[in-house]
């Protein structure tokens, strides 16, 4: 299991001036005491499976092992990757089977069963919520891997860039977002799930080539915008573009199942400079084209949890001013359920945490 812990600080500060600012409070999600939740991750065999082509029983053994030890370790929570590049680790007539699971994208696990509805009922079981972690827009980990024919890289090439060594869904082209709805509510209505939860990958993350970063190819799709009479200038329209993931999906999530809970995890910083003293650090808003602040404080989630990976003490980049920051900003009451990394603990350097860090945040 990914050593990695979701913890809970109550927004009570923020939620009291939206109430005494008038906000209408009616349709945030009721404050848990505590939400003590892991990531499970399936991207690279990370945490589960822990290899391809386990067998059935295997794998059903290894993750009753991750529930029994969330359940022992008094979590209320499991974060339960299920698609991690435009694939599936639950049953899909949508999306193929993931090479994860099986070792090859599109063979079904044999004998066949869905670790999903698996994962539900035996985190139910154990008192355990299951929230299922979507990537939004990433296709493949690796652009040479191997592709089922149903993949969308194959039936939709249209909708599919290469950036570095990914493939990537672009997010300017309303069949993407259409596509990554389809699954969310495919999920949603299915499995009695208890969130669901999106993680910080919209834009890809910034790679270098020759020392200079790597645009993202969208610019036919910008152009096309703009011969429609768009107006935005690019990097606005690339968050616009994730806004409306965004807000849809909440909308529609909310509109199926209404007690399903909605949540990102985004990187921790917003913007550099915000708070004044975080002077490090990549801009979310300007590279992942990711608005969390804006989403959060128009009430298009229920949940964020901002990967709060760094040490107390270092004042450019403070898991603690960096928290306080996040609560400050959550206008609606939402929940802010900070993210922890525990395993950065063996890390040296100047970065390094310690077990003191861990406890104290």
């Amino acid at each position: 299991m990914r050593t990695v812990a979701l913890l809970l600080t109550l927004p009570l500060a923020a939620a009291a001036q939206a109430v005494s600012a008038g906000e209408d409070l009616a349709h945030a999600p009721a404050p848990l005491r505590e939400f003590r939740g892991v990531w499970v991750a399936t991207v690279n065999n990370m945490d589960w499976p822990s290899r391809q082509n386990l067998s059935t029983a295997d794998q059903q053994r290894e993750l009753i092992g991750i529930l029994d030890r969330a359940a022992a370790l008094r979590m209320n929570a499991i974060v339960f990757q299920v698609r991690p590049e435009a694939d599936a680790l639950y049953q899909s007539d949508y999306e193929p089977w993931s090479r994860y699971l099986t070792g090859r994208q599109g063979r079904a696990p044999s004998p066949l069963w869905d670790p999903l509805a698996f994962a539900v009922e035996e985190a139910h079981r154990r008192g355990l919520e299951l929230h299922a972690w979507i990537n939004p827009y990433r296709a493949a980990f690796w652009r040479d891997s191997l592709v089922a024919s149903s993949h969308v890289s194959q039936l939709r090439r249209d909708l599919v860039r290469t950036y570095s060594q990914f493939l990537w869904l672009d997010p300017g082209l309303p069949d993407s977002r259409t596509l990554v709805m389809r699954s969310v509510l495919d999920i949603v209505g299915r499995y009695d799930i208890d969130g669901i939860h999106v993680d910080d990958y919209f834009y890809p993350y910034p790679e270098l080539r020759g020392g200079r970063k790597i645009d993202f190819p969208d610019s036919a799709t910008y152009a096309a915008y703009r011969r429609a009479g768009g107006d935005l200038d690019r990097a606005d329209w690339r968050r616009n573009n994730n806004d409306q993931l965004v807000r849809d999906l909440y909308s529609a999530v909310k509109k199926d199942k209404p007690w399903v809970k909605v949540g990102i995890s985004p990187f921790g910083i917003w913007r550099p400079g915000f708070p004044a003293s975080t002077t490090a650090g990549l801009d979310q808003h300007e590279e992942l084209y990711a608005d969390v602040r804006k989403w959060i404080n128009e009430g298009w989630l229920d949940y964020i949890a901002p990967q709060l990976y760094w040490p107390v003490q270092p004042p450019d980049q403070s898991y603690p001013v960096l928290l306080r920051w996040w609560v400050e900003e959550n206008q609606k009451g939402r929940q802010v359920w900070p993210g922890l990394a525990l395993y950065k603990l063996p890390i040296t350097g100047p970065k390094k945490m310690s077990a003191d860090d861990i406890i104290e945040e």
